[in-house]
């Protein structure tokens, strides 16, 4: 016979809450690097690297996380590679996200009216320079949202690393239910906790677009 929900079992969920938010933040962080020089790469007037951009973005965006998921985890056990399930998960998130955000960047650069870029060319300025002084910091002001709103779905995202055996909230909760057997009140407070961490990202990301007039441009 099974016991109940005890305050040991909402103690194993909280504690995951932290593996959660550890894979999440090493998928943006590691993501938004590899976003950044995609985005880069993408907006190139050279056709060997805007290109090869575009095919990796097209490819990433057309494939299931899933997969990425037991690519990176399976895939490379086959050749000796012993990942463990943390590493494998940021990977495949990794890749997932700098794929997306290299997208989301590149839409807000291509945003910024013609006339800012012709001024930084009458003043001399180099591409470089001209991203980095003029179009960049008037294009995180439309990039802000957007970014943000993905962090969000990076965070339900992380529920997926469940199936390679990565112990963070998702998992967390299959395995309690295993063994009391109460999947109404396990996910009910797994879809709870979710919401504590993404509801204050949203308004976060609300409060900055109002601030920054992003919606009246």
């Amino acid at each position: 016979m099974t016991g109940g929900f005890t305050t040991a079992h909402l103690f194993y969920l909280v504690h995951s809450i932290w593996w959660t938010l550890v894979l999440s933040a090493l998928a943006f962080v590691l993501g938004s690097i590899g976003g950044f020089g995609v985005m880069l790469a993408r907006i190139s007037p050279r056709r060997w690297l805007s290109r090869p951009a575009m095919v990796y973005i097209e490819a990433i965006q057309g494939i299931p996380l899933l997969i990425l998921l037991f690519i990176v985890y399976f895939g490379l056990s086959v050749y000796g590679f012993q990942v463990p399930a943390l590493v494998a998960a940021g990977l495949a998130l990794m890749v997932y996200t700098s794929a997306y955000l290299g997208d989301i960047w590149r839409g807000c650069i291509d945003a910024m009216p013609k006339p800012q870029w012709e001024a930084a060319e009458c003043l001399s300025l180099t591409r470089w320079q001209t991203l980095r002084l003029v179009i960049i910091p008037q294009a995180l002001r439309l990039a802000l949202p957007p970014t943000v709103g993905f962090l969000v779905q990076v965070i339900k995202m992380t529920s997926l690393a469940s199936v390679i055996g990565f112990v963070e909230l998702t998992r967390a909760g299959q395995i309690i239910n295993n063994s009391i057997f109460q999947p109404f009140l396990v996910f009910g407070l797994v879809g709870v906790f979710y919401f504590a961490l993404c509801y204050p990202l949203s308004r976060w990301s609300q409060s900055m677009e109002k601030k920054l007039n992003v919606g009246n441009r």
